[in-house]
């Protein structure tokens, strides 16, 4: 048997084969616009399966064939921040904000990215146009990251109300539970900070800050046994984490 993963690459390369095939009586233009939208499905799914070297060459035969292609300059954008080729990630970024300046995804994902760049003011202003627009059906994703660009530019009172609003959205959305999380525990509001976690570990997996703060709020109610128990797993899973050293230098 084959691995899944392999399987559906192979899936996704017989499919491209069929497709090209069928482009055969197509116009030039048509072609030119149907294979793009090929290598952009492939890409995207390269993408989402962490094939980053896959992705990036599918999405770059994008651009060859439509150079203007909004989504393959969004998605690249993505890619070339993920392997830390920031110069590369902004230039696509930009290019499909200049292609689609009311485009929520891309006003996300590089308000986002400018905001982790400490480039706050632009980053800020993208993030606010994704929220404010009515279309945006997932507003809640860029609630939170203007709550983390605003921590970026020490604003806690805007940032926690903006890690509120998101949950008034969407309750379920770990980023801002997890978020929630630490400021309750910064706060000294232990059992918020309790419920925060609790909630969180329904929807995603301990991080290590998670377990570090879970391991302070027990202690902090008195729980020393399940302190224990976060303490355990957080030195089990990521040994080699900043948390994971500080919990070290307690004992």
């Amino acid at each position: 048997m084959l691995p899944n993963r392999l399987r559906l690459t192979l899936r996704l390369l017989c499919c491209l084969l069929l497709a090209v095939s069928l482009l055969g009586c197509a116009g030039d233009a048509e072609k030119k616009k149907e294979l793009a939208d090929i290598y952009l499905q492939l890409g995207v799914r390269y993408l989402n399966l962490n094939k980053l070297e896959s992705a990036k060459e599918n999405l770059e035969k994008v651009i060859d064939q439509e150079p203007e292609n909004v989504q393959a300059h969004n998605a690249l954008g993505y890619l070339y921040e993920r392997i830390a080729r920031y110069p590369e990630a902004k230039r696509h970024y930009q290019k499909a904000l200049d292609l689609a300046p009311d485009d929520i995804s891309i006003q996300n994902n590089f308000g986002r990215y400018l905001c982790e760049r400490r480039e706050f003011d632009e980053g800020a202003r993208l993030l606010n146009q994704a929220v404010a627009n009515l279309l945006n059906n997932r507003a809640w994703i860029a609630m939170t990251n203007l709550g983390l660009c605003q921590l970026g530019m020490g604003d806690q009172r805007k940032a926690k109300n903006h890690f509120k609003d998101a949950l008034q959205l969407n309750p379920n959305y770990a980023p801002a539970l997890k978020e929630l999380q630490k400021f309750s525990y910064h706060s000294g509001e232990y059992w918020a900070a309790k419920g925060y976690l609790q909630r969180y570990l329904q929807q995603a997996s301990h991080t290590p800050d998670t377990l570090w703060i879970a391991v302070q709020t027990e202690q902090a109610l008195g729980n020393q046994n399940l302190a224990d128990e976060y303490r355990r797993e957080l030195l089990d899973k990521f040994p080699r984490s900043p948390e994971a050293k500080q919990i070290q230098a307690q004992y």
